[in-house]
């Protein structure tokens, strides 16, 4: 039993060096480059979050939501008043978020990165 366990482990460990000695990456300098398959490299710039506590930038959103909900509030009168409110917190929340993300990116939490994939036609 012990010659068979011996040998199993020995099989997993050959196919799992021979998979990631196979693992290929591509980089911006393979771009368009062509295989004998038919398949390609394809580069495509990926917006990536990096360490962000916030990364769908709810705080913004909410935040500027009830700002722009008050603002709007202040604005209007009678029925106009509601439609003004609602107006205010759809812009505000839009507003936030945006702003959130402009933070987001110069502190370097959301950053462009170009990745390379192989694809097959």
């Amino acid at each position: 039993m012990n010659k068979f366990r011996s040998f199993a482990g020995a099989a997993v460990l050959s196919l799992a060096a021979f998979g990631t000695a196979h693992a290929q990456t591509y980089g911006p300098q393979d771009e368009g480059r062509r295989f004998n398959d038919g398949s390609r490299v394809v580069c495509e710039d990926v917006e990536v979050q990096r360490a962000a506590s916030d990364p769908n930038r709810v705080a913004g959103t909410a935040a500027g939501a009830v700002i722009g909900g008050l603002v709007g509030n202040q604005i209007g009168s009678g029925s106009g008043r509601k439609l003004a409110t609602v107006g205010g917190a759809v812009a505000g929340g839009a507003i936030g978020r945006n702003v959130q993300g402009n933070q987001q990116e110069a502190r370097g939490d959301r950053v462009v990165e170009q990745r390379c994939r192989r694809i097959h036609n």
